[in-house]
């Protein structure tokens, strides 16, 4: 079951009369820092390529598209979903569904590369990460997001400034494409955790994630995380959101959910079972929290687990 991220603000279509070409019409809107650019195709087309002078930020708004980019294996991309492409990489571009009834739409945030060095650096002397050998960087090989909310938020607010007349719009986009990258390089964190790769990352963070999944099925508290940590609880949670844009109490209850999961593939296990040895004390909150974070509820997340193995 593929998950869906958080949908973005969709500008309204070019008018037909003004139509430039039928594949990747494009719409610039150009700041200082950044240039907006919004492609819109309304034919089917295969193999399209794509290529910025600067790391580009893109987008799905509306319809599918299927991307080609590095060596890696092609891959759908739909509205909910970013993708990021270091500078001078061609990505290509099939649009097998696209026709003027349901056309395409993807914006790409082109971002000024001294822009995003001097951030990183600002990062860095503000705001060190734990250890001397852990920096705020970029890892251009982990490229896919689903939009989480604050992610989802900020490109709206660059989608409105950039359309804008604010008189102020080259200030208000500098400070919300240094949010932006803040909130991709806590994603890529949060994807190192879930894909068991964040052995670059501090050795704190390593040791609580791993006391949090050694302990999912116990009754976690704050003060049980802060002792682990040896931190004091304000300190801990500041250092928590820092890391990974989300709180402590947050994570735990990703990573249940999580395990959830895990269990919902054994077609014979009940749902209050999974519950209870997932550290949840209350059925009835577990299936909201499931259905909140997955879109469904435990039983049909189940249930599709089985239809997927026939």
């Amino acid at each position: 079951m593929r998950t869906s991220g958080q949908k973005l603000f969709t500008p309204q279509l070019t008018h037909e009369s003004s139509l430039k070409t039928l594949v990747e019409n494009r719409t610039v809107h150009t700041l200082n820092y950044c240039e907006l650019n919004l492609f819109e195709t309304y034919q089917e087309s295969h193999l399209v390529p794509l290529k910025f002078n600067d790391l580009v930020v893109t987008s799905m708004l509306r319809g599918k598209k299927i991307m080609h980019l590095f060596d890696d294996p092609e891959f759908d991309y739909f509205p909910g979903e970013t993708v990021i492409v270091p500078s001078n990489v061609e990505m290509k571009i099939d649009f097998p569904e696209a026709s003027f009834d349901n056309p395409t739409q993807c914006l790409a945030l082109a971002i000024d590369h001294q822009k995003i060095e001097d951030t990183l650096q600002f990062l860095n002397e503000r705001y060190p990460k734990d250890g001397s050998s852990d920096f705020w960087r970029l890892n251009h090989s982990d490229y896919f997001f689903y939009n989480n909310q604050e992610m989802a938020a900020t490109i709206n607010k660059l989608i409105q400034v950039c359309m804008g007349n604010n008189l102020t719009k080259d200030v208000l986009a500098d400070i919300a494409l240094q949010e932006l990258l803040i909130h991709m390089i806590q994603q890529q964190t949060v994807n190192a955790i879930r894909e068991n790769s964040f052995s670059d990352h501090s050795s704190l963070l390593n040791h609580i994630v791993k006391f949090i999944r050694e302990h999912i099925n116990d009754r976690l508290t704050m003060s049980d995380l802060t002792n682990e940590a040896c931190m004091s609880k304000t300190s801990f949670y500041r250092y928590f959101k820092r890391e990974l844009g989300m709180s402590p109490n947050e994570f735990v209850l990703n990573e249940r959910i999580k395990f959830a999961k895990s269990l919902l593939k054994n077609p014979d296990i009940q749902v209050n079972q999974v519950c209870f040895e997932s550290g949840f004390d209350d059925c009835n909150y577990f299936i909201r929290a499931f259905k909140k974070i997955e879109g469904i509820t435990p039983k049909q997340f189940q249930q599709c687990q089985g239809k997927l193995v026939l």
